[in-house]
């Protein structure tokens, strides 16, 4: 599935190749052999599909194919575009495909199904997608030195300032920010841990020198293409080579398979030892091999992100943190336009209004919540990300259009018909609330929601699992909101939706004046 970009893929454009190909010849006449490329698979939110695979076609230039297992898409891109792949914003994990297979036959007995998926591993086309895999290591390697470099950079700096109380505060907060210092200092003890902690998980997605990325990926992928060992071996400092460490996850869905997810890593695993005569490791693996099963549909993959990519922005977490990547579909889906003002009234920790000034830093956003914890947590994610965002190499450090607030949802101090769009995670009724209180809160909510949104042309995109609660304070609210669309998605394994409601022209109740 992984080949050179003179090749063509039944169904899937490839732009960008030519591209990609014209500095190399401009800066060596010499000819080159193809391009290496890789086919794509990502896992993203289900009922995001067409939102990840627009943001694909809107920054890759690359078309997406929707698998009919929900929550993945697939897309060619060329090798060296790696960095860019990386920072998409829609995507979970991400993985190149070595093979895909529309219509397997399994077996009707398991020990001749599981023989046959042993069979698999001698005729797959190994060899590019474990180029792509190495040169993936290669960038994440580079982007880690990149970061302590930054950071002893930094750490540098505040030594030539002889400033010892800055360098004790420095995990809490960035010590310019006087409003995020005494949110901070206000925090649970454990705050530093969560920092460090976090700041491994934030070091996938930074989206930081992006020149020399995009070079290295093209040295690399140049590199590779060239070379004449074999692929997949590791070599040590004294030219020894390594042998790697695996282990195989097989995500299985359908009621008509005779073997269990276990089994077929199992004998899967076995194969793919026997083949390139690697170590099985299942928890201190170099690589992953993924053999995804839905129904008949069969797909091989290695993967590229060691965790998911959705945590790139939160450090203090709550007990109901929405996931950056749904945040970014949510917005996606409001389509924002440059000066919209966007609020978020309840914001619990800040993933929806942090996800939007970073991706959509032309708006202003606003984010609330009644819970002093919660905007505690909130203020704490926005000074990671504004520590963050200093640690970069640029001459200039500049904010971020976010401000959050305390305030009772039911009485927003905000003027009336003042926000072109609402985004929030409404209270589920589960973790947080109950379903009791969401029959008085819910319409409450939506009566409030319409009066600061602006008549007409307001949107609001809404998030619940109450669905039955939802429809029937909609249903009461129908002369303010009217419901464009609906997205159904799984939120940690719940039934839950996303409402699109646009606002209609007709006046909202006014309860009182702030002004």
């Amino acid at each position: 599935t992984v080949r050179g970009a003179q090749s063509s893929r039944r169904g899937m454009a490839e732009p960008g190749t030519a591209e990609a190909q014209a500095p190399a010849e401009a800066q060596a006449p010499a000819e080159q052999g193809p391009v290496l490329a890789a086919v794509i698979g990502a896992t993203v939110p289900t009922g995001f599909e067409l939102t990840a695979a627009a943001e694909v076609q809107e920054k890759l230039g690359s078309a997406s194919s929707i698998s009919r297992d929900r929550g993945k898409i697939y897309f060619e891109v060329p090798a060296q575009s790696l960095p860019q792949v990386h920072r998409l914003r829609s995507v979970d994990n991400l993985f190149v495909v070595v093979q895909e297979f529309k219509d397997y036959q399994f077996k009707e007995h398991k020990e001749d199904a599981l023989k046959d998926l042993e069979g698999l591993v001698k005729n797959l086309p190994w060899t590019d997608p474990l180029k792509v895999w190495e040169l993936n290591n290669t960038l994440k390697k580079k982007k880690i030195k990149r970061k302590k470099h930054n950071v002893q950079s930094a750490a540098g700096k505040e030594k030539l300032n002889g400033d010892g109380e800055e360098e004790r505060t420095d995990q809490k907060d960035t010590g310019k920010q006087k409003d995020c210092a005494q949110n901070a200092a206000e925090v649970e003890t454990t705050s530093s841990q969560d920092t460090e902690k976090t700041q491994e998980v934030a070091s996938q997605n930074e989206e930081e020198e992006d020149d020399n990325e995009q070079s290295d990926a093209k040295d690399e992928s140049q590199a590779g293409s060239g070379s004449e060992s074999k692929a997949g071996e590791g070599e040590t400092s004294e030219g020894e080579v390594k042998v790697l460490k695996f282990r195989v996850t097989c995500n299985r869905a359908g009621d008509k398979h005779c073997f269990t997810s276990n089994e077929a890593a199992r004998d899967f695993g076995g194969a793919v030892q026997e083949h390139f005569q690697w170590k099985a490791d299942m928890t201190n693996f170099d690589v992953e091999v993924l053999l995804n099963i839905h129904n008949n549909e069969v797909v091989v993959g290695i993967a590229l992100t060691e965790e998911s990519l959705h945590r790139r922005n939160i450090t203090h977490f709550g007990p109901t943190t929405l996931r950056s990547t749904l945040a970014y579909g949510m917005l996606r889906l409001c389509d924002p336009q440059p000066t919209d003002i966007i609020v978020d009234p309840m914001c619990g920790t800040g993933a929806i209004p942090i996800e939007g000034a970073t991706e959509w830093p032309s708006c202003y956003h606003i984010a609330g919540d009644n819970n002093p914890q919660a905007v505690k947590r909130a203020a704490n994610n926005i000074c990671s990300l504004l520590k963050k965002n200093e640690n970069k190499e640029s001459s200039t450090s500049l904010g971020i259009p976010l401000d959050i607030i305390q305030w009772d949802i039911c009485n927003l101090p905000l003027r009336t018909g003042s926000v072109d769009i609402i985004v929030t995670d409404m209270p589920f009724g589960k973790r947080i609330g109950s379903k009791k209180k969401n029959w008085d809160l819910y319409p409450s909510c939506l009566m409030e929601m319409g009066r600061i949104c602006t008549p007409g042309t307001g949107r609001a995109v809404l998030l619940t699992q109450d669905k039955k609660c939802f429809v029937k304070a909609l249903s009461r609210m129908g002369h303010i909101w009217r419901k464009s669309q609906t997205v159904w998605v799984n939120v940690g394994g719940l039934h839950a939706a996303v409402y699109l409601l646009k606002r209609t022209w007709e006046r909202a109740e006014e309860k009182r004046s702030f002004w």
